[in-house]
């Protein structure tokens, strides 16, 4: 009788007691959901937990009262299995809908739309249509709806080629085609979005066929009282425009990262950085910092505006987050001087949290790299700098592990996972350029001036 009443219960999707899913979510007081490493998704940014769906994940568990609980899937292509096979409620990890995968697990309403895009390098023939691909290989995620999108166009197109790479992401592939491993890959748009800032070689040919429809996994089930609360919730999120504001701020891209523009800064030395250069020298005093470096780093982060706004929702000159400003004890991060303020505290913070013995300028240049990506994700990279045969005190052996945390091969064997190591890269480089200019203006107008106001022994290049 006891085996009878539990199958009747799993056919009609409750537990033996009649409680629903919905219910024993509830009940257990936490949400556990399916999602990848990606910066589409999800991943461990400086200050916490990021990406779009967890993001969206976070709100749906807040909106039913219970906590949320993560679990990383090692692979794309392990998600939509382990959702049919009940090993979470459901998966928030940018999953097209396809054919095949309604064959094993439901879809809601689509919540974002992006394009599958052919991509390579520029410096190569740009294709023009998929019958100039004839002869040529296309490198694609294995398991992915990519691998679906070319049977499909294979049956018009027979001579279409491809090579299913099983161990990388679409990120991975990306990185091959700037660095001329492979002719060409297939991406999402999102993820192409987010990554040509830093990747600026690779070009879209096209679209391969109409937008695809990105929503969350359930199991297929009897029970919809789970799948029904995500409907209704993304449903409120689309109507109030939240869902909307979530994407600009995860696809917007950061002024900050676009074309460097160096004649714009020069102009700005002259008519925006007097305002606040006695902030700077202020501040580079009291925690023993070069001004002209808490500058350059201000000028990275907003272009001196005071009023600055993030993609993210940060805001002031040094974007610090409200979170990193309490924990400093800043009373009003968004003044010019509470900003500058925290931000040279914070960058002391990372210099004084890494190892004494790393010597000077690979110290500030490590430092300003966790100011950006985080002190855990810098020591990922040091750590693979030296499993790596390269020096981990040294800023140029760092800096060529740091993409490392953004590839499948390698985040998976860090503490801390994935990253956007390829960032923090560009990041610093900047800063090094600006900051270079600076020092030259710097020097010159000492020269002419020899009563000029206090300046710090600049770091050695």
């Amino acid at each position: 009788m006891g085996v009878l009443v539990l199958a009747v219960g799993l056919l009609s999707g409750c537990t033996p007691f009649g409680e629903s899913k919905l219910q024993m979510v509830k009940k257990a007081g936490e949400l556990l959901v399916l999602t990848r490493n990606s910066p589409t998704t999800y991943y461990q940014g400086p200050v916490g937990p990021a990406g779009i769906e967890y993001d969206l994940a976070r709100a749906f568990a807040k909106h039913l009262g219970v906590a949320l609980r993560i679990e990383v899937a090692d692979r794309s292509r392990d998600i939509v299995p382990m959702i049919a096979n009940n090993q979470a409620d459901f998966a928030a990890a940018g999953l097209a809908i396809t054919p095949d995968r309604l064959k094993v697990v439901r879809f809601t309403p689509p919540y974002q739309h992006v394009y599958e895009q052919l991509v390579y390098r520029d410096g190569t023939t740009p294709p023009k249509n998929l019958d100039a691909l004839q002869g040529q290989v296309i490198d694609v995620v294995a398991g992915s709806s990519y691998v679906e999108r070319l049977k499909q166009l294979r049956q018009r197109y027979p001579g279409l080629t491809w090579k299913t790479v099983h161990d990388a992401e679409a990120e991975d592939l990306l990185i091959e085609v700037q660095q001329k491993q492979a002719l060409f890959t297939v991406a999402d748009s999102n993820i192409v979005a987010l990554n040509r800032p830093f990747y600026p070689d690779i070009k879209v040919a096209f679209n391969l066929g109409p937008a695809d429809n990105l929503a969350w996994a359930f199991p297929i089930s009897n029970d919809n009282s789970l799948y029904n609360a995500a409907v209704k919730f993304l449903d409120h999120m689309r109507r109030s425009g939240k869902l909307a504001a979530l994407i600009r701020r995860y696809y917007s891209i950061r002024e900050s990262f676009r074309p460097m523009n160096i004649e714009a800064y020069k102009q700005k030395l002259k008519t925006t950085l007097p305002t606040y250069k006695p902030l700077f020298q202020t501040f580079g005093r009291k925690y023993h910092i070069d001004w002209r470096l808490l500058a350059a780093m201000a000028y990275q982060e907003s272009f001196w505006d005071p009023n600055a706004v993030s993609p993210t929702g940060v805001r002031g000159m040094m974007m610090l987050t409200l979170p990193t400003a309490s924990n400093l004890h800043i009373a009003d991060p968004f003044t010019p001087a509470g900003s500058i303020d925290g931000g040279a505290e914070y960058l002391r913070d990372m210099i004084n949290q890494l190892p004494s013995h790393i010597p000077e300028p690979d110290r500030t240049w490590m430092a300003l790299a966790a100011y950006n990506v985080g002190i855990n994700h810098l020591e990922d990279a040091r750590i693979l700098a030296q499993k790596l045969g390269g020096n981990p005190d040294s800023w140029k052996d760092v800096r060529k592990r740091l993409p490392l945390l953004a590839m499948h091969a390698w985040y998976p064997k860090t503490k801390y996972g994935y990253a956007r190591g390829y960032e923090p890269v560009e990041y610093v480089r900047r800063i090094r350029i600006y900051y270079n200019v600076l020092v030259k203006l710097d020097r010159e107008l000492r020269a002419n001036d020899r009563n000029g106001a206090l300046h710090l022994r600049a770091p050695a290049m």
